[in-house]
């Protein structure tokens, strides 16, 4: 049924050829939430994803990983519809949201960028805006003035986001004022908080210590019961933690496809088990 809904740029670098997966590898024996086909995502004459077949699984964390410039962050931007918002940017193929083309020109991108939350690499709270307003925003953009509504909605995802309990005093202080960690939970709230069914997440915690990175990873896997999670990641180590599958994406094509622990232990691809050990990267 058809959803009724209302300068990034990565460059290819010069390292060993690509051994490709046949059709991204096994399927995930999970219902499948988003499904991606024939991908291919460019900026003007630049081809960045050169076609890419991916089923992410439902209520799961998926891992995206690769050396820099393979494609990583621009192949996420497209499963929301964020790339095509970049000057000579063009996409390529389908990407099914519970058997939706999310390209389809009856479906609202806004109301697809709602259903499909992003998180960024650096924390981009709205800086003239209070801890409580960064998590209400998106509510009230949408027309919810009910105050008892957003007043649980936003305890709800702040909860989620493992940042209630640090900020419950200081809802009316500014969101730009709190720790790098916690200002990256305050975006991880404030896109809960209009209810998506996936999240994003690009690099969420490279630029946080250890100890606010155990508490991003932390929210993970509790929001993992409830929400389908694609992150992006150079951190190996991490994505052997946190993830359920993982990706491994070179020069623009997907490689090898899998169970986390089967693609770290046993990769079925030479290119995977090259980068794995850090023959390159």
């Amino acid at each position: 049924m058809e959803m009724e809904i209302g300068t990034h740029k990565e460059v290819d670098v010069a390292q060993p050829s690509v051994e490709t997966s046949e059709q991204a590898d096994a399927v995930p024996a999970t219902q499948t939430k988003l499904e991606v086909r024939k991908l291919k995502a460019s900026f003007g004459s630049n081809m960045i994803l050169k076609g890419v077949d991916l089923n992410i699984p439902d209520r799961r964390i998926t891992a995206i990983m690769g050396p820099s410039g393979c494609g990583k962050t621009t192949f996420i931007r497209c499963l929301n519809r964020l790339h095509e918002l970049t000057p000579g940017a063009k996409v390529e193929g389908e990407v099914m949201l519970d058997g939706t083309d999310i390209y389809s020109p009856r479906v609202d991108p806004v109301a697809i960028r709602r259903k499909i939350g992003m998180v960024f690499q650096k924390p981009n709270p709205f800086p003239t805006m209070t801890v409580y307003d960064n998590v209400a925003a998106g509510l009230k953009l949408a027309g919810e003035r009910n105050r008892k509504v957003l007043d649980e909605t936003v305890e709800r995802s702040l909860r989620l986001a493992f940042l209630w309990d640090e900020v419950k005093n200081e809802l009316k202080k500014s969101g730009s004022a709190l720790s790098g960690g916690q200002q990256q939970r305050l975006c991880i709230a404030r896109a809960l908080a209009v209810s998506p069914e996936v999240l994003l997440m690009d690099e969420p915690a490279s630029a946080l210590d250890p100890t606010a990175t155990a508490k991003i990873e932390e929210a993970m896997a509790r929001l993992k019961k409830d929400y389908t999670i694609v992150i992006v990641t150079h951190n190996m180590q991490q994505a052997a933690r946190v993830a359920d599958y993982t990706a491994f994406f070179y020069l623009g094509e997907l490689v090898e496809f899998g169970p986390t622990a089967d693609l770290f232990e046993k990769p079925k691809k030479e290119l995977t088990e090259r980068y794995i050990t850090g023959k390159f990267g």
